[in-house]
Formats: structure tokens, sequence, C-alpha cells
């Protein structure tokens, strides 16, 4: 959640584990980045960011649940933390 325009402290954290979740099941998949962004119909530089360790980008249910289906897996395993 963003608090007049910031990131809340305590996501950052979850936001760059779910960029990380997103690009792991991305490359499993054999798709690049490129693909998924055309795929989602969002330009490169947004799944580049959502993807990127170093940057907080948020993304909405509606995008995480497009990007799950896409990549054919459940929308909870981007958002379970404790597999970690």
């Amino acid at each position: 959640m963003k608090w007049g325009g910031i990131l809340k402290e305590g996501h950052k954290v979850k936001y760059r584990k779910l960029g990380l979740k997103i690009s792991y099941y991305r490359k499993l998949k054999g798709m690049t980045q490129e693909q998924l962004a055309e795929k989602l119909d969002k330009n490169l530089s947004f799944i580049g960011a959502v993807e990127a360790p170093n940057i907080n980008r948020t993304v909405s249910l509606g995008t995480l649940f497009d990007i799950a289906e896409i990549l054919e897996i459940p929308a909870h395993k981007f958002l379970d933390f404790d597999e970690d």
C-alpha cells in the first residue's frame, strides 16, 4: 500500500520477493520479459521494473492474476513468502 505516494516500508521486501518469483516462474516457463509484456499488453519497462530487485514497483491484483494465468501458476504461489 502506498502512503502519500511512497510505498509502505513494510511492503518493500514483499514486492521485491514478488518480482523475483515472477521472474523465476517466467524463466521456468521459457518466456522472455518481452514475451510476457506482450501477453500482458504492458510495455517491457513495466516487466523489467516489476522483476528488478532494486526497484519497488507495485502490481495490481488484476495484473497478478493475468501473470499467473499466462505462466500457468496458481496466483497464491506468488504471495507465499514462507516458502522462500
